[in-house]
């Protein structure tokens, strides 16, 4: 039997030699590798060798096929080579040209402003909140302290799926899920997509996106919320912003304002992006009303907390000088280009 070995690696080599493709390797591979292959056919007989012979005959199988293995690699590397090599000779093609433009995209500006919002606030010690978009109604409403006789519930404004299921028109419920689930101290913002039913035209649009934020905890007070917000606004806006607080009703904050800043474009002279006034109206915000709090669980005895909301569409137009709100759903390259 070790004669008939040493013939077979004699063979092999001879063989393996001739061999100029990748296809004649691979026939050769299964020819003395394989699994049918004639070492393998060598082993399979070992059963009638003597127990003295057995190990002496498989280990020069196994010494012969490592010998094998490593000329079949050498000679995988050698066809790998003439490939390359022929592709080289015969391809007519330059290596050396430039290659073609690739066109790299950009984030959204309402992606751009989210990102920027998130950031600023994550640094203020913040988390993100998340919640659905198809909610309902006591959700969006009633812990809210939004009665049935709202205007905001007419079907004028919301978009009702069933009478107690709905499309949100803010993401205040996701606030109000997270008082339900967590106890004081709570300092999220909930960024997202809202629905209100109204005609698309150049300052409103039936699906728009907010950014709301809220606070509760012990001793918090009306100068927490105007810090805060003066805060973000010289962070997204510009060091020198200044903002103003004008009385306003919210069914779910008490006192409730709404928050100005100074244009960053002018710095309060007067322009067009904001109509000459020197203000740009920016978000709406207050004291969480007790009644929220307590729907939600809350003591509003031993706690207290603040709230706010605003349209990443306007801020994104006031920061980008932007008139026209349709502009940024109408997916014009040549538009969106620019940022």
């Amino acid at each position: 039997m070790r004669e008939e070995i040493m013939k077979i690696k004699e063979n092999a080599i001879k063989e393996i030699e001739a061999c100029q493709e990748e296809r004649e390797l691979n026939e050769w591979k299964v020819k003395y590798l394989g699994k049918k292959g004639e070492l393998t056919v060598v082993l399979r007989g070992m059963g009638k060798l003597s127990p003295t012979e057995r190990p002496i005959i498989g280990s020069l199988v196994n010494q012969v096929r490592d010998e094998l293995e490593l000329l079949m690699q050498k000679k995988e590397e050698e066809c790998k080579r003439k490939i390359l090599q022929n592709k080289l000779e015969t391809e007519n093609r330059d290596v050396t040209e430039p290659s073609k433009k690739v066109n790299l995209g950009s984030l959204h500006p309402i992606t751009q402003i989210i990102d920027e919002v998130e950031e600023i606030f994550l640094g203020m010690g913040y988390q993100i909140a998340d919640g659905p978009e198809v909610e309902k109604a006591i959700y969006n409403f009633d812990k809210l302290n939004t009665p049935p006789d709202h205007p905001a519930r007419d079907v004028q404004d919301t978009f009702y799926i069933t009478e107690d299921i709905l499309l949100r028109s803010q993401t205040s419920p996701v606030q109000v899920r997270v008082m339900e689930m967590q106890k004081p101290p709570i300092k999220i913002i909930c960024p997202g997509s809202v629905y209100r039913s109204d005609s698309v035209d150049a300052t409103h649009s039936p699906v728009f996106h907010q950014i709301e934020g809220l606070v509760v905890d012990k001793n918090i007070a009306m100068t927490d919320l105007k810090g805060t917000l003066e805060m973000f606004a010289k962070k997204c806006l510009g060091e020198k912003t200044k903002i103003r607080f004008r009385p306003h009703h919210f069914p779910f904050t008490e006192p409730s304002a709404e928050a100005d800043v100074s244009c960053f474009v002018c710095g309060g002279k007067g322009c067009k992006v904001c109509k000459g006034e020197g203000w740009i109206e920016l978000l709406g915000c207050g004291m969480v009303h007790p009644n929220v709090l307590r729907n939600c669980g809350i003591d509003p005895d031993e706690y207290s907390g603040f709230a706010f909301g605003f349209g990443v569409e306007r801020i994104a137009m006031a920061k980008f000088g932007i008139e026209d709100m349709r502009l940024l759903f109408e997916n014009d390259v040549r538009f969106l280009k620019q940022f």
